[in-house]
């Protein structure tokens, strides 16, 4: 059988959440596409195949003389572009690209464009709802929620606020946001990047391309871009800010939440505790700000929003010890951020018990050790790397085989005043389906006590 390519020819590669979006997407508009996994038999295969009778379905390896014969791949974020059979189809002038810039063709709304190596859901779902509060017909979604293109099955809104991972950004070439920030920028997905952070920092930066505003961290130098000088900008810092940048200033002897020198709000009306979410707070208004949204309105959400679940999420109180759950700190910079701000609002002599461990994606855990010793009572550990992790304390280790047996640990070890915090610095995937699964199994273990 010969192969001819064409120019109209798409190839879906991957099947999860995202592929979907896109054949769904192609299917509406009448585009004639196929569909490729690297799986034998990808889930729900024959119920993918109902769905697109129209599309032919390759299973396995990937096919280079396949892929040659498309105009355009559109690649899931899960499936890596660096593939021998990728790149060859590439090198033979054949476009690759993604959900994301499907969806930038086809929309003439505001984007707001938000990436991170922590973070990112919560100020994602933060602006999202500041900008639904302001009355404005909103789309939240992206690696966050719902794919963006089943966003637009239902005509387009008024205004996009989108979470990009590091692996979306890697096939996105016209984003062009209205504002977009890099909240921060710490090792993660290294075993992706081939223990290279300067490939994942250059893939978290293309976020900045076309952007016609950024926000920058102060606190983090690797959220600057190298954009032209009349590219606008401003920066959320912890720190007192200069005159159109937000952070924290002192008035009336408690620490607000300001604008240059105007205080916004005190930091004590927030919701959200702990100095990581002030500075999500002062991200998000930054963002808000830049995108015109009316500080009354920010201000007002930000005292009402309570955070997202399997994110530093306060789960119980039992005999003077709190619980959280931060089962979204797959990174160890995330479990650095929640031992920092929780350990902030500790008082003399409480501490945290850290409960931690799984698949560290090919991580260094160094950084831990810093917070750990100012903050932490003993560990708890668990799953693949437990024993990496332990290496970089000296504090008392338990080892534990399930979230139950930890988290009866913890409890043996906390004190009154005590924090003990699911905050696992890895991936889930060596015991668990999901860092939501994982999650869950703590708070019922929780529940349990």
């Amino acid at each position: 059988m010969t192969l001819i390519a064409s120019d109209n020819r798409r190839i879906v590669i991957g099947l999860g959440q995202t592929g979907l979006s896109c054949a769904r997407f192609l299917a509406r508009e009448g585009l004639p596409f196929a569909l490729m996994d690297t799986r034998e038999v990808p889930p729900n295969l024959a119920a993918i195949k109902a769905e697109f009778p129209q599309a032919e379905v390759y299973c396995g390896p990937l096919n280079a003389e396949v892929l040659c014969t498309a105009g355009e791949l559109l690649l899931s974020p899960g499936v890596a572009k660096d593939q021998p059979a990728i790149q060859q189809a590439v090198e033979a002038g054949v476009k690759l690209s993604g959900d994301i810039d499907l969806f930038c063709r086809q929309v003439s709304a505001p984007v707001i464009a938000i990436t991170g190596s922590n973070a990112k859901s919560t100020v994602t779902s933060l602006v999202g709802l500041m900008a639904q509060n302001a009355g404005i017909d909103t789309g939240i979604g992206g690696n966050l929620g719902t794919p963006v293109l089943d966003m637009l099955a239902s005509g387009e809104q008024g205004l996009y606020v989108l979470e990009l991972s590091s692996f979306q950004l890697e096939t996105t070439h016209d984003l062009r946001p209205v504002v977009a920030t890099v909240l921060n920028i710490s090792p993660d997905h290294l075993d992706r990047y081939n223990n290279d952070m300067r490939l994942y920092y250059q893939a978290k930066h293309r976020i900045f391309r076309g952007a016609q505003q950024v926000v920058i961290n102060r606190d983090d130098a690797l959220t600057s871009p190298l954009l032209p000088e009349q590219v606008k900008r401003c920066s959320f810092g912890l720190d007192k800010p200069d005159l159109k940048d937000f952070g924290v200033i002192e008035q009336n002897g408690e620490a607000w939440l300001a604008k240059g020198l105007q205080g916004l709000m005190p930091v004590s009306a927030m919701k959200l505790k702990g100095d990581h979410n002030v500075a999500n707070a002062l991200a998000a208004l930054a963002l808000g700000d830049a995108a015109d949204l009316p500080m009354t309105v920010m201000l007002k959400t930000l005292q009402t929003f309570a955070g997202l679940r399997h994110r530093c999420q306060w789960v119980r109180e039992l005999d003077g010890v709190n619980y959280f759950n931060d089962s979204k700190g797959t990174n160890v910079g995330a479990t650095v951020a929640a031992l920092n701000g929780l350990g902030a609002t500790l008082a003399t002599g409480q501490k945290i018990i850290l409960i931690a461990g799984g698949q560290g994606k090919g991580a260094e855990f160094g950084a831990l050790s810093a917070p750990l010793d100012t903050y932490s009572r003993a560990l708890v550990l668990m799953g693949e790397d437990a024993d990496q992790l332990a290496a970089v304390s000296d504090l008392d280790k338990y080892f534990a085989d399930s979230m139950s047996a930890a988290v009866k640990q913890a409890q043996a070890l906390a004190e009154p005043g005590d924090i003990v915090l699911l905050s696992p610095a890895c991936a889930s995937f060596d015991m668990f389906a999901s860092f939501t699964a994982r999650g869950d199994a703590f708070c019922d273990a929780v529940q349990g006590l």
